[in-house]
Order: structure tokens, then sequence, then C-alpha cells
């Protein structure tokens, strides 16, 4: 019997049909938050930095490797190339960086995008993680394959049971901003029951949910007290100064 290919596209259909299934307004899911256009100009190689897209991932790859490799799982509805700014930021210090595409930008639709990245650079350490639903995404992702990691870091972002890292030798990283109104806070601080105790937790003075990424305002979230670049510089620093820890 000849096996039907898996795509991209494919993916997106089947998880669209179950959203139809469940009868949920399919007008929020299909419509992204697009990327700036300096998160676009981004994405052209330069600076030491060489930049590629297939149909899986976005890399930035350094022209010198120092630290592990960094897998990032965009949040909700959001375009992967919006996170490229700060990506190039983190590759420019030495460690490649792979952001995930996912069908209709939902990263429950596709958990396991970083098996794939994982199986094709074989000598490259690796940490997982994302930004709000994908940082929830990543943690179950970890908390079933923690061999295949050195940590795990969530921006504006935590587990939920399905992906407790309690128990597991992971170093992790959470970064939240204090002007976010995006996250549901009583889901953040029961996520943090599912981190272990070196879990690293930083708070972003006047930071909020969508400045993580570059593609605008984000609906319900609080006014940032400090500019995009500001914010991601800052998140950049703080999660290369976590990288550089890492055993």
């Amino acid at each position: 019997m000849l096996k039907k290919k898996v795509t991209k596209r494919s993916v997106g259909i089947a998880f669209l049909t179950v959203l139809i299934a469940g009868g949920l307004p399919l007008w929020r899911y299909l419509i992204p938050y697009a990327p700036a256009d300096h998160a676009q100009s981004a994405l052209v190689s330069g600076g030491g930095i060489f930049v590629e897209q297939n149909d899986n991932w976005i890399s930035f790859i350094p022209s010198i490797t120092t630290g592990a490799a960094v897998i990032f799982y965009p949040g909700g509805r959001i375009e992967a190339e919006a996170y490229s700014p700060m990506a190039k930021r983190i590759a420019a210090a030495g460690h490649p960086v792979y952001i995930a595409h996912m069908p209709l930008n939902l990263a429950v639709a596709k958990i396991n995008a970083a098996e794939e990245i994982i199986r094709v650079h074989p000598k490259l350490s690796f940490v997982l993680g994302g930004h709000s639903l994908g940082g929830v995404m990543a943690s179950r992702y970890a908390a079933e394959h923690p061999d295949q990691l050195e940590g795990v870091f969530f921006l504006s972002s935590y587990p939920d049971k399905k992906g407790s890292l309690k128990g597991k030798t992971l170093a992790v990283l959470s970064v939240l901003g204090t002007e976010d109104q995006v996250i549901n806070r009583d889901s953040y601080r029961e996520g943090r029951s599912y981190l272990p105790d070196n879990t690293v937790y930083y708070s972003l003075e006047g930071g909020n949910h969508a400045q993580f990424g570059s593609y605008g305002a984000q609906k319900g979230d609080g006014e940032a007290k400090i500019s995009e670049e500001e914010q991601q510089s800052r998140t950049a620093r703080i999660m290369l100064d976590w990288l550089g820890n890492l055993r």
C-alpha cells in the first residue's frame, strides 16, 4: 500500500476540519497577525547571519556557532516571520535559531515541529520554547522528549499539565512583561507548579505581550512602557545569559 505524503497543507486542512466539526468561530483562526515591515527585512541574510526558509521552518545560521541552537514556536495566529528580528539578535551571538512554521499559525496543530529540526541537525544541541501558545506546546514536546533538549524557555507563556517539566533535569527560563494583559494570569500561576525548582524567572519591566514579536498591537494587550526594540533587546540579553549558563 502506498503511503500518503503528509504535507503542511494536509495537516492544516485536517485541523481546519476539526475546528469546523467542533463548531468553533473559524474567523478567529484564519486571520493571522502578519509580520511588520522591519520583520520582513530581517529575513535577508547579512551581518554574518545566513537566513533560509523552507516549508517547515526559518533558519538563522551564524557564521560561527558558539552555543546551543534555539527552536522557537510562534504564538497563536502569529506568522513565524514576525519573530525574525529577535531570532537575528540571538543568532548574532552564535546560536542558530529555527522558527517553526505552524499549520494555520497554531502550534497546537504541530506540537512535534521540533522533531524534524533536531533530526536533520544531529551535531547541534538544542533548547526549545516559544511565545504564548507556542510556549505551551513547546513544553508538551519537551515533557515527552527531555533527552533531546538542554532547556526550555517561555516568553509570556507557561506549561500546562500535559507539558509538566517538574522533575525534569532541564534548564528553564520564563520571561513575562509587566504590562502583559493577554496572558491568563491564573493559568500562568498554575503553570509555575509544573516547572522545576531551578527555573529562572524574569519580570520584564514595561514590556507587554505583543512586543516579543514584531506584528503590531494585539487585541486585549496592555500598553507597553518601553519600545518594541527595547523589549526585544532586553529579552535577547536575558536569553543569551541563560544560554551561556547551560551545562
